[in-house]
């Protein structure tokens, strides 16, 4: 009797739990649209003043990481475009030695440690760029990060990068905006912060926060425009492959809808289908293509990536930042290398890499991509 009570009651509570998750799908919208309203040329103006450097002529400014899980587009976009820019010294950091595991994929060898950058620069950076880190609360980052604001710093939280600033109290009664995803674990984290919506960037003191990944590129633009005036942004822009670039954002476009979650079920329970895919690591890539490339194929639930070369040793991408490889060898099996797109300029290389995971999967795992990368497709 009790057998048969156990077994009636573990099918009751299946029963109810797929009811649960199903009643759960349901209530999902089945699509999102919105559009972006414009933003005043005031606010813009406002918004490029708040972010002009204050202190040294060139600027310093430094990327800071946690070394077994930073984000990949957030750590290395910034940097990349800022040193093609040439507009400041630009500073990859780490909490501590050792080389920054980035994710979902790729593994950087920092420029220093914060110790040995604050024995470097006693005053401190002009500006730190926050990434999105697995652990808000990593207490060396905390640390590092409230002192350079001590010290004058003004703090860029790019994506999730804001729930690490707010961790670090650093947002409490300001405006901010984040990664969809994350919005409302920012404001369990700092409940006095005012959210702002349909803005890829918000600025408030000396405190910027950004929407998701790929607002990286605008938001690095709209700190070179500060640093060194529009037809500078606009020129960098261009060598990017943007044909413009502002601050407005449909913030209402990016949720979870009923055809996201059922792609995201349906990939992860094929598991058997999941493969790893490979990316050759070579002297003088591109590396925000590369960190776009890398991002985006890492986040369809059906693959993972890996670098590969021929040595062990880091390959140095065009503006000095060093690949360390993830596996050393010549080739990679037919069928599963994916490209940087050498022959075309970042901005399109994450649109044709985006056509290559429809291509390679269907056009619901590209929603996914983007829909994690917050951004905004070209129509």
């Amino acid at each position: 009797m009790s057998r048969t009570l156990l077994l009636w009651g573990g099918v009751i509570l299946v029963v109810l739990v797929a009811a649960g998750f199903a009643g759960w799908m349901f209530s999902l919208p089945s699509a999102t649209a919105a559009k972006a309203p414009p933003v005043p040329q005031a606010e813009t103006g406002a918004v490029v003043a708040s972010l002009r450097p204050t202190g040294r002529e060139r600027p310093v400014i430094a990327v800071i990481g946690i070394n077994d899980a930073t984000e990949t587009t957030d750590y290395l976009m910034p940097a990349g475009i800022l040193r093609r820019a040439d507009v400041a010294d630009v500073v990859l950091l780490a909490t501590g030695p050792g080389p920054v595991q980035l994710y979902p994929a790729l593994k950087v060898e920092p420029d220093a440690t914060v110790v040995e950058f604050d024995a470097a620069h006693p005053d401190g950076a002009d500006y730190v760029i926050v990434p999105a880190m697995s652990r808000d609360d990593d207490p060396t980052a905390m640390r590092w990060i409230r002192s350079q604001s001590e010290k004058g710093a003004k703090i860029i939280g790019v994506c999730a990068g804001a729930k690490v600033v707010a961790a670090a109290g650093l947002l409490d009664g300001k405006r901010a905006t984040t990664h969809w995803y994350y919005l409302r674990e920012m404001l369990r984290r700092s409940p006095t912060t005012e959210y702002v919506a349909n803005r890829r960037v918000v600025t408030d003191g000396n405190v910027a926060t950004t929407t998701g990944i790929s607002a990286s590129m605008p938001m690095t633009l709209t700190l070179i425009e500060a640093i060194a005036g529009r037809p500078k942004a606009d020129a960098v822009a261009r060598d990017l492959g943007l044909d413009r670039w502002d601050l407005r954002h449909a913030s209402g476009a990016f949720k979870v809808t009923r055809p996201f979650a059922k792609t995201v079920l349906t990939n992860r329970m094929a598991f058997w289908k999941n493969e790893e895919l490979g990316i050759q690591l070579r002297p003088g890539m591109d590396e925000v293509s590369l960190a776009l490339v890398a991002d985006a194929w890492s986040r369809t639930y059906r693959s993972t990536v890996a670098t590969f070369a021929a040595s062990a040793q880091a390959a140095v991408t065009t503006n000095g930042i060093r690949i360390v490889p993830d596996r050393v060898m010549t080739n990679w099996p037919d069928g599963r290398l994916v490209t940087t797109v050498p022959d075309q300029r970042p901005a399109v290389v994450l649109d044709r890499t985006l056509e290559a995971i429809a291509t390679r999967y269907d056009e619901p795992t590209t929603d996914v991509v983007a829909m994690q990368l917050e951004y905004p497709r070209p129509q």
